[in-house]
């Protein structure tokens, strides 16, 4: 079994933002392609009614219809839908009866959590019930008593969590948090512009490649990938350990080697033909490669950095009811199958991949070790360890100066 996710998580990177409008309505459009194309059978009634599921399902916990129910998350991370295909916002709509607003609107954790942290602070609720959030945010809003304990007493579907993902050590009796998606940061490239396949982090740093490479503005992500081709231990890191990576990324900067510092932007450079390789994450450069089949993405042979975003309600939230049903209806298997048929991340939810295998169009993402790593590959996971408020402001100033510089 892989370790617990504890403290990473790649959605909320700063400078997500910086090409927001255009490039998420790209690729909405390709994600719709995706999710309803490629892996389309996971939405057929038959298969639906294969795994014991009728057309307007079972799922939702608690009974009665109704209510209401706002979450906030990061963009792009669910399966939109589209025309005479519902998405899987719509079909809750409708099988539960509660009116949800879903909105894409966390593009950095750290910014959201300066936009709530008033209200919070002077113990007023917000408007949100759920919140998707990096792990490591959401161990801060624990410590600082801001999350009120999820109602999974009534979410018989939780017990569907798969084991590598249940009692994280900043939440060790998951009262506070279930797994959204999970997924690996590790290296994007084109193979055409690389001429070469990649293998290593060293591989970033090839003179060849000097300029046309990014690597990632979520410090835990490009610093682990740094430290464990270091052969550094990130589930315990420490100030003194990092110092080398420190110093080969504020090198490569200043030396034209890293073309820029990036959020989930890379992903138009990738596609632009900007960036030969890049530091990236797993499930946006699977989909990317259904649209250009020359860019890959592989774990570094030194290991890659392994996180978990995760649904957290905030304290004072007033729709205990609908919360419930959300999480139990996202935990269901063939719901949670189709959202990952279109995000390609680590589905949380044991049964996922059953689902998929049964299907010819989507028994090839069954199959795939980056959406479900074997032991083997697992081994080759790694999680950034806890850091300390005074330690987390050391590393992120420091950070800071290299990336803005």
């Amino acid at each position: 079994m892989a370790p617990t996710p504890q403290n990473n998580g790649c959605r909320g990177v700063a400078g997500a933002a910086a090409a927001a409008a255009p490039f998420r309505s790209g690729r909405r459009a390709f994600l719709r392609r995706l999710a309803w194309g490629a892996s389309g059978a996971v939405l057929l009634p038959g298969l639906l009614q294969a795994c014991g599921r009728g057309p307007k399902g079972t799922s939702g916990a608690g009974g009665g219809r109704g209510g209401e129910l706002v979450i906030s998350t990061f963009p792009l991370y669910i399966d939109p839908g589209q025309p005479g295909a519902p998405g899987s916002v719509e079909r809750f709509q409708r099988e539960t009866g509660i009116q949800l607003r879903y909105l894409e609107d966390i593009n950095d954790v750290r910014q959201f959590f300066a936009r709530i942290q008033p209200q919070l602070a002077a113990g007023r609720p917000l408007s949100q019930d759920l919140v998707v959030l990096t792990g490591w945010m959401a161990q801060r809003l624990i410590a600082l008593g801001w999350l009120d304990p999820l109602p999974l007493e009534q979410v018989p579907n939780a017990r569907n969590l798969i084991p590598s993902l249940r009692n994280p050590a900043w939440d060790p009796q998951q009262r506070y948090s279930l797994p959204w998606q999970s997924g690996i940061a590790g290296i994007a490239y084109n193979i055409k512009a690389t001429g070469r396949e990649l293998r290593g982090i060293d591989d970033l740093f090839d003179p060849a490649l000097k300029g046309r490479v990014s690597a990632l503005l979520e410090m835990r992500d490009t610093m682990g990938l740094l430290m464990l081709a270091d052969a550094q231990d990130i589930t315990r890191p420490t100030w003194a350990t990092a110092q080398s990576s420190f110093e080969r990324l504020e090198k490569a900067r200043r030396d034209g080697q890293i073309r820029r510092f990036t959020g989930n932007d890379y992903q138009n450079d990738l596609l632009s033909g900007n960036l030969a390789a890049c530091m990236g994450w797993s499930g946006d450069v699977a989909q990317l490669a259904l649209e250009q089949p020359e860019l890959r993405f592989v774990v570094p042979e030194s290991g890659g950095v392994l996180w978990a975003d995760v649904m957290v309600m905030p304290r004072g939230s007033r729709h205990h009811r609908e919360v419930a049903q959300w999480l139990n209806w996202v935990y269901d298997p063939v719901e949670a199958a189709r959202i990952a048929a279109a995000v390609q991340y680590i589905s949380p939810v044991e049964g996922v991949q059953q689902v998929l295998a049964k299907t010819p169009a989507t028994a090839a993402l069954a199959r795939n070790p980056l959406m479900f790593p074997d032991a083997a590959e697992q081994q080759r996971l790694h999680i950034f360890g806890p850091l300390s408020d005074a330690e987390e402001a050391r590393w992120d100033e420091r950070f800071a100066r290299i990336t803005e510089g």
